[in-house]
């Protein structure tokens, strides 16, 4: 069937939404009834609710321990710039896309796809990273309870060589962090809290192919964290929203003693110095940028689903646009908040040392596990101080699990909804699934697989799935049609500014960080040490578990799912299915009156423009005498 004109839908009325059905009117119609099944999923209760949630989501471990090494070391205050411009240009218009549709359709990351059916794959595509994210990430989320109980003493054990653990090129402080010179040649000093990591936490083998036996004290914490998500997430986003309230501002009040606490130590300032001086030279390099794209893009989880699925909870008014703009900003100020609060304690670090804080300053999990633990070994009341840093770094990664397990549940519901009223029995399997499928990363060997998933898994799919959302929603279904619907949705007029970003400045951005990425994409390496090629080979092949479900499904969408000429089959799959709309059945009645109402010259101008040009009247919004 082909689709009517634009200027013909005031006469026409929702046509264009019913265009090229599929041959099977049966199947359309179980679209349908699956959208109505997804009006009957719980919302939030309250927006509080959902804002704490979503900040929690995105307020993870790489808050603290990846953006103030970033920022420091590409040009320190200067790196603000580019940050917080990429955070305008790429993180709030991608942030606000996938929270709008999501609340749009009350659709999973699969569901939102039948707008555009033949992109279902990118749906797909995020939810198996998330299900091979979430078993690695939790159990870095678990690391800091094994850091608590040993912090449950008089002594903290990381402050001494004299333990079972220790070898004989430990030294107690970073101080002497230098080659030290011996009769065969030189042999690097390891400090006491890299040795508790690696040799009592972890229990590290020499390699990836050592695997070793399990360690227990890992997989009782990592279970322990697993209870924890169950029980938020088994009632459904009701109780999730309570949870939040503690989980997702309980960070915020330890970062704040612990910085109260930090800039009071001597030689604090000398590391919020080095941490926040401008370098604008920095600027010049084109890989400050990159950087500041790169951080920024994943700071705010776009492209894996999640933010869809926590809005899908939303009810149909909810001020999605005003929580679009105070989460992403929320999520930046925290990691630069975060700084200081690092290299408030790094400063005093360095001057108790007699060194210089580069000298005592590492990215990634080392900074958190290793550096941050031996600063504040250093500090008067050394336990107590621990316990709190570690309880917040718990709390900071907990939140962002509950999220993650939320979409996951949602999909399976969605695709499922004859077991919805099964969610407990549903959760349960999830997280035993995840818990038990990834027995090797709580192994001897488990730091390396964990380097090994964290490094090829997630970035490529996040990135490729943005690119599906902005070309579906921006190109195909179109931006004129997605700002009408949001218009419809909120009562209110989407600006000019929002049509530029997501028809032309995001999407830009988007392919240069993708291909940022690729050329300047390195090997898996870990503490110095590049993992071994077969170990590589297995890396993209979980990369390639999740891209590969978008072409996968294109090909199976044209080859099996639909009937026809290509030409057909191709106008199907780009065509919206009857599931695509509003899931309650009022307000998806006033959307197609509001489409009949409000045509488009063309679905990549903005309505506003069409609306002046063809000189129609404005329509009595839903709710409004």
């Amino acid at each position: 069937m082909e689709r009517p004109p634009e200027d013909k839908m005031a006469v026409e009325g929702k046509a264009w939404l019913d265009a090229s059905p599929s041959p099977d009117g049966a199947e359309d119609a179980a679209s349908r009834s699956s959208s109505q099944e997804d009006s009957l999923r719980d919302n939030w209760s309250s927006k509080w609710d959902y804002i704490l949630s979503v900040i929690g989501l995105t307020i993870g471990l790489g808050n603290v321990w990846r953006f103030p090494y970033i920022c420091y070391m590409n040009g320190g205050g200067a790196f603000l710039v580019p940050y917080l411009l990429m955070l305008v240009l790429v993180a709030l218009p991608l942030f606000l896309l996938e929270s709008a549709i999501g609340q749009f359709s009350s659709s999973s990351c699969i569901g939102i796809f039948s707008a555009c059916p033949v992109f279902r794959g990118a749906g797909i595509a995020a939810t198996i990273v998330n299900f091979l994210q979430t078993g690695y990430y939790t159990t870095l989320v678990a690391y800091p309870l094994l850091f608590i109980y040993h912090s449950l003493r008089r002594e903290l054990p990381w402050t001494s060589c004299d333990n079972d653990w220790n070898t004989e090129h430990c030294t107690r402080t970073r101080a002497d962090f230098v080659e030290n010179k011996t009769e065969n040649g030189t042999q690097a000093v390891v400090s006491s809290a890299d040795e508790f990591f690696h040799n009592e936490v972890l229990k590290i083998s020499s390699g990836v192919g050592e695997v070793g036996g399990l360690v227990w004290p890992v997989v009782g914490a990592v279970l322990f964290t697993w209870v924890i998500i169950f029980l938020a997430n088994f009632k459904g986003v009701r109780v999730l929203g309570k949870v939040v309230w503690l989980t997702a501002t309980f960070p915020y009040v330890m970062l704040t003693i612990l910085l109260i606490r930090g800039v009071t130590l001597p030689g604090a300032w000398d590391g919020i110095y080095f941490y926040i001086y401008p370098n604008f030279d920095k600027l010049k390099q084109p890989k400050v940028w990159a950087a500041a794209a790169v951080q920024i893009f994943f700071s705010m989880t776009p492209g894996y689903g999640v933010l869809t699925t926590m809005s899908s909870h939303n009810k149909f008014r909810s001020s999605s646009m005003r929580t679009a703009k105070i989460v992403p900003i929320v999520c930046a100020m925290t990691s630069i908040f975060v700084g200081f609060v690092v290299f408030s304690v790094l400063g005093f670090m360095a001057h108790r040392l007699g060194t210089t804080v580069d000298k005592v300053t590492a990215a990634g999990s080392g900074l958190a596990f290793i550096i941050y633990p031996e600063a504040l070994s250093l500090m008067p009341l050394a336990p107590l101080w621990c316990v709190l840093f570690f309880l917040m770094l718990f709390f900071v990664g907990i939140d962002s699990c509950f999220g993650v397990v939320e979409s996951l549940l949602t999909v399976v519901t969605s695709e499922f909804p004859q077991i919805r009223s099964w969610r407990g029995c549903v959760t349960f399997v999830i997280c035993s699934v995840i818990f038990l499928g990834n027995g090797i990363i709580y192994s001897q060997a488990g730091i390396y697989w964990l380097t090994l998933v964290d490094w090829y898994v997630s970035s490529f799919t996040a990135t490729l799935n943005c690119l599906c959302e902005l070309l579906v929603f921006s190109f195909i279904y179109g931006v004129g049609r997605t700002i009408r619907d949001l218009q419809m949705m909120t009562n209110k007029t989407v600006s000019y500014f929002w049509y530029a970003t997501w028809l032309v400045i995001t999407p830009v951005l988007t392919v240069a960080i993708f291909v940022n990425m690729v050329l300047n994409y390195g090997p898996a390496s870990y503490d110095g040490r590049r993992l071994p090629d077969w170990a590589q080979g297995i890396g993209w092949l979980t990369a390639f578990a999740s891209i590969l479900a978008i072409p996968g499904y294109f090909v199976y969408f044209l080859a099996v799912h639909t009937k026809g000429s290509v030409a057909q089959r191709l106008a199907q799959g780009l065509s919206p299915t009857a599931a695509w709309g509003p899931a309650e059945e009022e307000c998806r009645a006033h959307w197609e009156r509001y489409c009949a109402q409000h045509p488009l010259r063309h679905r990549l101008l903005h309505p506003n423009s069409s609306r002046a040009a063809l000189s129609l009247p404005e329509i009595v919004p839903l709710g409004r005498p």
